[in-house]
């Protein structure tokens, strides 16, 4: 499965990838900032995430710039936590602050909807707000859940703000719809 959006490339990754991967991705700032990476992180776990299956409905990309180099330059996901889906992505800090992390989130999420996923879950650590506003940017509504969320990043818990996303179902919509027409 492929995503263009209007800057960024989502691809699948490839075996080949792990290079790219490990130096995009080998920074404690980034990695502190993800419940399930560890720090420090090595050429194993480059490794194994690229070898890492695809589930049809549960898809995992490298985000990637689609000039002629498709530099590498973060991850997005969705997964399962107990029996909900959840969201999870990181950038390299190279490319923090450009609007990258919303835009590959807002595609993701179109994907779900075609997926027919009803409801997303994300979580940021409290002491990383701009994870917040991307999460916002692309949709999501800050849950006032605040919880102790492990990181393997950091090694320890850390305060973790929720945040949803809720899809209206086909008749909502409809219904809205008509009453808008009206």
């Amino acid at each position: 499965m492929f995503i263009r959006s209007e800057r960024l490339f989502l691809r699948p990754s490839w075996p080949e990838d792990w290079s790219d991967l490990f130096a995009a991705i080998a920074d404690e700032g980034v990695v502190r900032n993800l419940a399930v990476a560890p720090w420090p992180y090595g050429i194993k776990d480059a490794m194994d995430f690229v070898r890492r299956e695809q589930d049809r409905l549960l898809p995992h990309f490298l985000i990637t710039l689609p000039a002629a180099s498709a530099q590498l330059i973060g991850c997005i996901s969705l997964s399962r936590k107990s029996d909900e889906v959840e969201l999870g992505y990181w950038i390299a800090r190279d490319h923090w602050q450009r609007g990258y992390a919303s835009e590959a989130a807002r595609a993701v999420l179109r994907l779900a909807d075609a997926l027919g996923h009803q409801r997303i879950l994300a979580h940021h650590f409290a002491d990383n707000p701009a994870s917040g506003r991307v999460l916002e940017k692309a949709g999501f509504c800050p849950t006032g859940e605040r919880s102790l969320r492990f990181s393997k990043g950091r090694g320890q818990a850390a305060v973790s703000i929720g945040y949803v996303r809720e899809v209206a179902s086909r008749s909502d919509q409809d219904g809205e719809s008509l009453m808008r027409a009206a």
